[in-house]
């Protein structure tokens, strides 16, 4: 396995979207190995391939107390069940340090293949809803950065780009 540099806002990379994996194979079994470890690594509860620069519809996510359930999304697909929504503070590995509520539904139904390419379907509420509807826009190029007004997603893309220079600088 292998930690992989995870891209950062504002890199347009991350508006790549994603295609569909057409096999699992040992390559997308590696990968989703990679991600877990990355994402871990990260102290991160989900992680999509679109984040390492690899545009594939691949999501990792784990939200346990523990990292001891991970979960991989192959080609997800999901569906609100109900209108409603919920605000809640939402962070990226993309964008670190920074913090939003964003509203989103309250549950969902998850379609996916897992990491041996077996499809199956959870129904998702609180936490878990709203990290894969999150995941699920990176791999259609959005940021919940993309939520905010003008005013605050300009405020934090030029604190990542000061943060960038000060890395280079380093």
């Amino acid at each position: 396995m292998a930690k992989l540099p995870i891209l950062e806002f504002p890199d347009e990379r991350l508006r790549t979207k994603a295609a569909p994996v057409e096999t699992v194979d040992d390559e997308v079994r590696q990968l989703v190995d990679d991600m877990l470890e990355t994402m871990y690594d990260a102290r991160g509860i989900g992680l999509a391939a679109t984040q390492i620069d690899v545009h594939r519809r691949v999501v990792v996510m784990d939200v346990s107390d523990d990292n001891s359930q991970p979960l991989v999304l192959i080609n997800p697909r999901y569906t609100p069940i109900g209108d409603e929504k919920e605000p809640l503070s939402e962070g990226c590995l993309s964008i670190p340090e920074h913090y939003a509520e964003v509203p989103r539904y309250l549950k969902v139904q998850l379609n996916a293949l897992d990491r041996n390419g077996d499809a199956y379907e959870l129904e998702a509420e609180g936490l878990l809803a709203h990290c894969i509807q999150h995941e699920y826009d990176h791999l259609e190029g959005v940021l919940f950065v993309d939520y905010l007004s003008p005013l605050k997603r300009d405020r934090i893309r030029k604190k990542m780009q000061k943060r960038h220079k000060q890395m280079q600088d380093a």
